[in-house]
């Protein structure tokens, strides 16, 4: 598994400069409360022919929560966010969403329901700018018809500039005004990342589903993507769901942590419990079970 820190797994030792700490020390985590649980997923189950992708999952994420979900790659990890969000449709098991269950729900209906999405691979718009896309994460919250926003009149008018101001508060919060104007394609890696993270939160989610946010990224970028993963939890109350395979950030900002492997759920709990469970370990290195 490319990157993970198997020693910070097995047994945590406190780096002199760990990605993640460095980023707890630029951030204000007081007054974070976990709530009751928000999603709940029960038995579900997934395949694609004769391809077992999930087998019997079950697992909740608490409202306010950050939530990882690890393991080695083909473990299962991306086909669980795209469950979550309506990508693909589990043949088994249930989905409870604030108390109502989904079924079959598409991605629209989970991008109005509430739940964004960033992408493993960068899924912007090159050709546009940094502001123009992060305007794309408000096409659910725009309630005009498409006439008056052809004529860009009276309410049309109104509530573009409420959405621009909402958008360049995200601006202001990412530390991204310097490139607002630059098209999205001429940035480094490390900002289209930010970009992403921006976009999905112009749509105000109350669950945010992060697929290898720092994959690709040097230290410095990672610190950064930490704080505001952090920051966006803390002050806006975002609920995370974050697929890393750095152990030393997933270890050091998360809750609780579910154990993938082989489509199936080898371990569930706080990162404590997850680093000491026999079996993870055992995923980890390759030993048998």
């Amino acid at each position: 598994m490319g990157g993970v820190r198997i020693g910070n797994l097995l047994k945590r030792e406190t780096l002199p400069q760990d990605v993640a700490t460095a980023a707890h020390e630029g951030t204000a985590m007081t007054g974070r409360r976990i709530g009751d649980v928000i999603l709940n997923l029960e038995n579900i189950s997934l395949s694609f022919g004769g391809v077992k992708a999930l087998s019997n999952i079950s697992f909740d994420i608490r409202e306010h929560e950050i939530r990882a979900i690890i393991g080695p790659n083909g473990a299962g990890k991306s086909s669980m966010l795209n469950v979550i969000n309506g990508v693909y449709h589990p043949q088994e098991g249930t989905i409870t969403f604030r108390g109502r269950k989904m079924h079959d729900m598409n991605t629209h209906e989970a991008a109005a329901a509430g739940i964004a999405r960033t992408f493993q691979n960068i899924a912007l718009f090159k050709g546009m700018t940094v502001l123009d896309n992060l305007m794309t994460g408000r096409n659910l919250k725009m309630k005009c018809n498409f006439l008056l926003q052809a004529l860009y009149w009276g309410p049309a008018q109104r509530e573009e500039l409420e959405h621009r101001r909402k958008v360049e508060e995200i601006i202001d919060f990412l530390e991204i005004e310097h490139i607002r104007k630059t098209p999205v394609g001429r940035l480094p890696y490390g900002l289209q990342k930010r970009v992403e993270l921006g976009r999905a939160l112009a749509a105000e989610p109350r669950i945010l589903l992060l697929d290898e946010p720092m994959a690709g990224m040097n230290v410095e970028e990672k610190q950064d993507m930490c704080r505001f993963i952090l920051d966006v939890n803390d002050q806006f109350g975002t609920t995370i769901v974050l697929i890393e395979h750095d152990m030393g950030v997933v270890m050091d900002i998360s809750d609780r942590v579910v154990v993938l492997d082989y489509g199936r759920k080898i371990g569930d709990g706080t990162p404590d419990e997850v680093r000491s469970n026999p079996e993870v370990i055992a995923a980890y290195l390759g030993t048998s079970h």
